[in-house]
């Protein structure tokens, strides 16, 4: 298993447990707006880091804004399996026809 599989693995986990005792629980039981914005927090935390271009901090945002992803799909019962397939079927494929094909789907 990987590390991003172990995580969401202990985010479903945790989703019933008790909020008092789990940041993750805590933040499962405000719903999947709060997840999501919570997720956008992180993400604008990771470009300030990027453009700052401090690699210590931008790695740690990274990380919060891999975890905050991982919390927004489990409320929204998104499982990291399937990002993954998508992933797979999107590898091999150019990113710009990629878009293309998507604007027909949409």
């Amino acid at each position: 298993m990987s590390v991003l599989t172990d995580l969401a693995a202990t985010i479903a986990a945790r989703k019933d447990a008790d909020p008092e005792s789990s940041w993750t629980a805590r933040l499962l039981a405000k719903g999947p707006e709060k997840c999501a914005e919570k997720f956008g927090e992180e993400a604008v935390e990771a470009i300030i880091e990027a453009v700052r271009g401090d690699r210590g901090a931008l790695t740690k945002e990274a990380a919060d804004v891999l975890f905050h992803l991982l919390v927004m799909l489990q409320a929204r019962d998104v499982p990291l399996d399937d990002v993954l397939a998508e992933l797979a079927r999107r590898q091999g494929t150019s990113g710009i026809a990629e878009k293309a094909s998507r604007a027909f789907r949409d």
